[in-house]
């Protein structure tokens, strides 16, 4: 059989009056009088407060990244042979014009004998042809002396026989001894240009055994193989005495003054992104610690088929803490942010100017309780809860919501829902 309570009848009156004064209170929250019959209540507005509290939320996106050499380069030989040291290690600084590497001379040194005995020999030709052409010159001359003497003879000859000393047969042939005498001169003279334009070719023979020779004396210093930059030795994929050919490479040096990351963005984020814009580097292996970054190049082309858009940043790295192939993640806003202020959307409230967010806080002296109108920073919304950057502490009070527009300094009565 249940068993039945009785309640004292001060107890019951008591109990009846608070659920009235509840009712009377939601009433005047909900504020539902018809419209055309609203009146100004004598009564100071009814508020709800509540307390700010933080609230864990997701950080700013990132994007992932490997760590970098600001600038890196591979240094390979250029000639094969036998590589006969290789004075690094992977870690070792490495200074501009350092010899790293040298390979055997024996082959670059037979090349540079053999071009030097072929630029002798092409040297002793010209020198030849231009003996020969001397020759020529001379010749040229006996023949102008002889062509001379035979144009006196002819003309001496042709007087004598008009005079009748003697016969017309003597001047004839007269006259034709200085015609084969010009015939030999004209031979001798064309003799000397054709020794002259064989020395022209000798000469450009010549000079294309200098540009065999002098390529063969700069593969002979390709055998020394020097640094292209100042780095850190990143990788060595040879070991002295290995048999290496053209081409191959040797090693890598990387400029580890500052870090590049790559990242790749969505093209709906490149409005956040910006030429010089700083951003935040988190890296794996250093827990706890953020890098300043700075966006250095925003690639103009995008993948066609992700829509992807490649962006580096750069890291200071002046001390060489920061080692490549690091993974990091780039962030706009400090990755170790994760808890705001957000408080509903519905509280806060607009200034006379147009441009400034205000929240109404209270402010309880005795048994008065007021409201101040606080300025604040708002960041994104999510769902009707807003975020606010700054002007609200958690902990603090604050207006969600009152049964007519408030002004700073107004005295407020706290509905029962209040905080």
């Amino acid at each position: 059989m249940a068993q039945q309570f009785h309640l004292p009848i001060g107890a019951c009156l008591s109990l009846t009056l608070a659920f009235v004064s509840t009712g009377c209170a939601l009433e005047q929250n909900s504020n539902a009088q018809p419209a055309g019959r609203l009146e100004q209540s004598d009564q100071p507005p009814l508020v709800k407060v509540a307390i700010a509290t933080g609230t864990e939320t997701a950080p700013t996106a990132s994007y992932t990244g490997t760590t970098m050499a600001l600038k890196q380069v591979v240094v390979r030989s250029r000639v094969e042979g036998q590589l006969l040291t290789l004075n690094a290690n992977v870690g070792d600084f490495i200074r501009q014009g350092q010899l790293l590497a040298a390979v055997e001379q024996d082959l670059p040194r037979t090349d540079v004998s053999e071009a030097q005995a072929e630029l002798a020999a092409r040297q002793f030709e010209v020198k030849e042809a231009e003996s020969v052409l001397a020759e020529a010159k001379a010749q040229v001359e006996r023949n102008r002396a002889e062509l001379k003497q035979a144009e006196a003879d002819a003309r001496r000859l042709q007087q004598l026989a008009e005079a009748g000393a003697i016969t017309a047969q003597q001047a004839e042939v007269a006259q034709t001894q200085q015609a084969t005498a010009a015939q030999v001169l004209k031979a001798s003279q064309e003799q000397v240009i054709t020794r002259q334009q064989a020395i022209a070719a000798t000469k450009q023979r010549v000079t294309a055994q200098q540009a065999i020779l002098a390529q063969a004396q700069e593969r002979l210093t390709y055998t020394q193989i020097t640094a292209p930059q100042s780095g850190i030795l990143l990788s060595k994929q040879a070991e002295a005495g290995d048999t290496i050919q053209g081409g191959q490479t040797l090693v890598e040096i990387g400029d580890l003054s500052a870090i590049k990351v790559e990242i790749q963005i969505s093209d709906r984020d490149l409005s956040q992104f910006a030429q010089g814009q700083r951003v935040n580097v988190a890296l794996d292996a250093f827990p706890g610690e953020t890098f300043p970054g700075e966006v250095t190049r925003i690639s103009p082309v995008a993948d066609a088929a992700a829509r992807l858009i490649p962006i580096e940043v750069t890291i200071p790295n002046p001390a060489g803490k920061i080692a490549t192939g690091l993974l990091a993640r780039v962030s706009l806003t400090d990755p170790n942010l994760t808890t705001a202020v957000m408080i509903p959307a519905s509280a806060l409230t607009t200034g006379n100017n147009g441009n400034q967010t205000t929240v109404f806080v209270p402010v309880t002296q005795g048994e008065t309780t007021t409201v101040q109108a606080r300025p604040v920073q708002v960041g994104p919304e999510d769902n009707g809860m807003v975020a606010i950057l700054s002007g609200l502490s958690a902990g603090e009070r604050y207006v969600v919501q009152g049964d007519r527009p408030l002004e700073t300094g107004q005295t407020v009565r706290l509905s029962l829902l209040s905080e």
